[in-house]
């Protein structure tokens, strides 16, 4: 008998809640000379986990899930998955672009700590429907998913802590804002497993929207950072790192029996 989607589905979203708030808040406490050369590092590893889940996991899962009436529209879910995303990073920084010349760093300097706040719990509520999606698909999907989704919600997490220190919030003030923003990951994956459970149907078109997140933040918010880093052996450091992302999913997805 299969164990109940449920009893993964909230471990999984409190520990991607909690793990990656806890991991943000270690890094804090290094100098700021420390944290700057760190995060391009971490951003890497993130792509690579991002990229390895969507294409090694979801994309093959969504399509070995459709009927063969639905292959297109799960290519469609993709295509409109990506689109959507980039709305929804358009209308939050909205207020912050004016002429779109500002960088992707740029607006997260200039928006407020409320809107960061706000931006990232939607964020995480929207991690959490599809992790719990993914769980109702198979259990080895789900923790690849959820490794995937910690892997970049730390470099997230510690840039959002910064621009509400830097906002005037106090430390401790900061990461309970941080954590709480996350904990909206639980209660994505709760609704997930109670409306989404009637709908198996469904099921490939949430997990290529799910990898179309995944590789929409690879893609168009991490990448275009790491390029301003040059250099030889910083970009080989920069291809190693996402390597080693890209093989972790895969050894766990061996390892889980993907």
């Amino acid at each position: 008998m299969q164990p109940n989607p449920l009893l993964w589905i909230l471990p999984a979203t409190l520990l991607g809640a909690i793990l990656s708030a806890l991991l943000a808040s270690v890094l804090l406490l290094f100098p700021q000379k420390l944290r700057t050369l760190l995060l391009p590092r971490l951003v890497s590893f993130a792509v690579g986990a991002l990229l390895g889940a969507a294409f090694l996991d979801l994309l093959p899962e969504a399509l070995h899930g459709a009927a063969p009436a639905q292959v297109q529209g799960v290519g469609l879910a993709i295509a409109l998955g990506v689109l959507g995303f980039f709305l929804l990073e358009k209308l939050a920084f909205w207020h912050h672009g004016h002429e779109g010349h500002l960088d992707h760093d740029e607006l997260r300097r200039h928006a407020a700590g409320t809107m960061i706040l706000v931006g990232t719990g939607l964020h995480n509520l929207m991690d959490g429907v599809l992790l719990g999606a993914t769980f109702l698909s198979s259990v080895h999907l789900g923790v690849v998913l959820a490794i995937a989704i910690i892997a970049h919600q730390i470099p997230q997490q510690v840039g959002d802590i910064s621009v509400l220190l830097a906002g005037g919030v106090r430390r401790g003030r900061a990461l309970l804002l941080s954590a709480l923003s996350g904990a909206t990951m639980v209660v994505g994956g709760v609704g997930a497993w109670f409306l989404l459970g009637a709908v198996q149907g469904y099921l490939p078109y949430v997990l290529a929207i799910a990898a179309a997140s995944l590789i929409y933040v690879a893609v168009a918010d991490l990448i275009p950072g790491l390029h301003r880093h040059e250099g030889a052996r910083l970009s080989l450091l920069t291809v190693l790192l996402i390597a080693a992302g890209i093989g972790l999913i895969y050894v766990t997805q061996t390892a889980i029996g993907g």
